[in-house]
C-alpha cells in the first residue's frame, strides 16, 4: 500500500519563512543593492558595479582591521576555552553550592553589552577606577586611552570576564552527562587525574566544546559595543576591529556604497570561517565515533 504524504504542515512554517524573509533577506538585498551603486544624496544613485569591492580588496585599511579582528578572536579563544574548562572541572557537582556556582557563573552573561563596556571604562580609569587607580598607585603605567598594550589588555580581559562563563557552563553540562560508572572504573584502575580528564572527561565534553568554540568565534568576530564604549577604537586604530571600522565608514564618513560592500565581505568572511570551523569539528567528531 502506497503511503500518502501530508504536506499541509508546511503551512505552519510559512509565517516563519515570511518573517525571516522580511527581517533578513530583504535588508540583505538592500545592502547588495547599495554595494554596486554610488550616491551623493537626494536619492540619486549611480551604477558602480564591483568597483567598491576592488577598492576594498586593495585597501590596507580593511586588511589591517581584519588582522586585528583575527588576532583578537585567536587570543580570547586561547584564553577562554582552557579557563572555562578549568572552572567547570572545579565546580561542585551536586548540592547547594552547585546551584550557587551556576547562578554566579550566569551573572556576567545577563549584563547587556553596553553596560559591560561602561563598567570596564569606569573600572579602568586612573582617576576614579579601582583597577586604573590601583595600578597607578603601584607604579605600573596604565592608560587604556593612550597605551596600545593597555587598550588591548583591557578589551581582552573584559571579554574574558564577560564570556568565559558561557564556556564554563557548557563544559559543566558536558561533565554532568558522564555516568558515575566511568569514574568508578577509573578509580579501580587507579587512573591519575590527568588520565581521567584526557580519556573520560574531555571526550565527553567534545560536543559541547565544539558548540562553545563556534559560538564564541562568531561572537568575538562581530564584537562592537564593548570595545567601542571602552576605547572607541583607539588609541589610534589599535582596537578598531572590523565592526567598528564598518560603522565609521557607514555613519562617520557616510560612504554607503563602500560600507555596503564592506558589510557583504565581512559577512562572507564570518560565514566562510564558521563553515570551516563546523566542517573540521564535525569531521573530528565523526572520526572519534568511528574509533
Amino acid at each position: 500500500m502506497e503511503k500518502t504524504v501530508n504536506q499541509r504542515a508546511w503551512f505552519l512554517v510559512l509565517p516563519v519563512l515570511a518573517l525571516v524573509a522580511f527581517s533578513a533577506v530583504i535588508p540583505l538585498m538592500t545592502v547588495v543593492n547599495y554595494s554596486v551603486q554610488d550616491t551623493f544624496g537626494n536619492n540619486q544613485f549611480f551604477w558602480a558595479g564591483i568597483e567598491w569591492f576592488r577598492e576594498l580588496l586593495a585597501s590596507d585599511r580593511m586588511w589591517d582591521a581584519l588582522g586585528r579582528q583575527a588576532a583578537f578572536s585567536a587570543i580570547i579563544l586561547a584564553i577562554e576555552v582552557p579557563l572555562g574548562i578549568l572552572v567547570a572541572l572545579n565546580m561542585p557537582k551536586r548540592g547547594f553550592w552547585a546551584s550557587f556556582c551556576l547562578v554566579v557563573m550566569s551573572l556576567p552573561l545577563l549584563i547587556p553589552w553596553n553596560v559591560v563596556g561602561t563598567i570596564w571604562q569606569i573600572f579602568g580609569r586612573v582617576d576614579i577606577g579601582l583597577l586604573g587607580y590601583t595600578l597607578e598607585a603601584l607604579g605600573i603605567p596604565y592608560n587604556y586611552t593612550q597605551g596600545f598594550f593597555a587598550a588591548w589588555a583591557t578589551v581582552v580581559v573584559m571579554d574574558v570576564w564577560h564570556w568565559t562563563s558561557l564556556i564554563a557552563l557548557l563544559a559543566y553540562a558536558g561533565l554532568q552527562s558522564i555516568p558515575d560508572a566511568y569514574y568508578q572504573a577509573a578509580k579501580i584502575d587507579q587512573a591519575s587525574r590527568w588520565k581521567i580528564f584526557w580519556y573520560i572527561e574531555l571526550p565527553k565534553m567534545r560536543g559541547v566544546l565544539m558548540i562553545a568554540i563556534l559560538l564564541r568565534f562568531m561572537d568575538s568576530f562581530m564584537i562592537y559595543t564593548e570595545p567601542f564604549v571602552v576605547t572607541g577604537g583607539g588609541p589610534g586604530n589599535s582596537t578598531t576591529f572590523l565592526s567598528i571600522d564598518l560603522v565609521k565608514m557607514a555613519l562617520g564618513q557616510f560612504d554607503l556604497g563602500p560600507a555596503a560592500a564592506f558589510s557583504i565581505m565581512y559577512f562572507l568572511v564570518i560565514l566562510l570561517i564558521s563553515w570551516v570551523f563546523y566542517t573540521v569539528m564535525t569531521n573530528l567528531d565523526k572520526a572519534e565515533r568511528v574509533q
